[in-house]
């Protein structure tokens, strides 16, 4: 299979179905929007976290496991007629998942009591940016849902995601006994 079709030479792009869109569709721009997040995550899993707090064999496992998921989500996106792609489609149980990792994260962590701004060790930072790139591709998915069908579970599970990589955000810094950035903001007359 090569790797270039020259299908896509004049703007638009296939999709499941074989329906053509243009690359600036808001589909296209939502599941790239995915993709791009994937790609971050995939940067996130060079580093480690160690031993996950929901028992598993560490952050790599679940990290592994959402790039998948989020895979399946891009093909669900590309699929504008409904066809049947053969992949389970993302459920509740992906996000109680996540939730579960949440909560068990939280147990580990000091409970905050300001807002924190990314930095500390590398690994929280690079996961800080997958988080903002969540949240930018939650809102892509919000606006195409102005446009067409789309699950709503879907946007739960990229606002839940993004709560996840906050959190093991903090998990990273903890972990390497490095304390979280307080935001302090100016004082007035400052």
């Amino acid at each position: 299979m090569k790797i270039y079709t020259k299908t896509g030479d004049h703007g638009e792009t296939g999709l499941f179905g074989g329906e053509r869109v243009s690359k600036a569709s808001s589909r296209v721009d939502t599941y790239g929007e995915i993709d791009e997040l994937n790609s971050v995550l995939g940067v996130v899993r060079t580093s480690s976290l160690g031993p996950s707090p929901a028992g598993d064999d560490g952050f790599d496992v679940l990290l592994a496991t959402i790039q998948s998921r989020l895979f399946d989500l891009g093909a669900e996106l590309a699929n504008a007629k409904g066809k049947d792609l053969g992949i389970p489609l993302i459920d509740d149980a992906d996000v109680e998942t996540m939730e579960r990792a949440i909560d068990a994260a939280e147990l580990e962590v000091e409970p905050q009591k300001t807002f924190i701004l990314p930095g500390g060790t590398r690994m929280a930072a690079d996961l800080h940016v997958a988080r903002c790139v969540c949240r930018r591709a939650e809102r892509r998915l919000v606006a195409l849902m102005q446009e067409t069908e789309v699950r709503p579970v879907l946007v739960r599970y990229l606002n839940r995601l993004s709560d996840l990589l906050f959190t093991l955000a903090r998990l990273a810094n903890h972990r390497a006994n490095v304390k979280d950035v307080p935001w302090v903001g100016r004082r007035q007359g400052s």
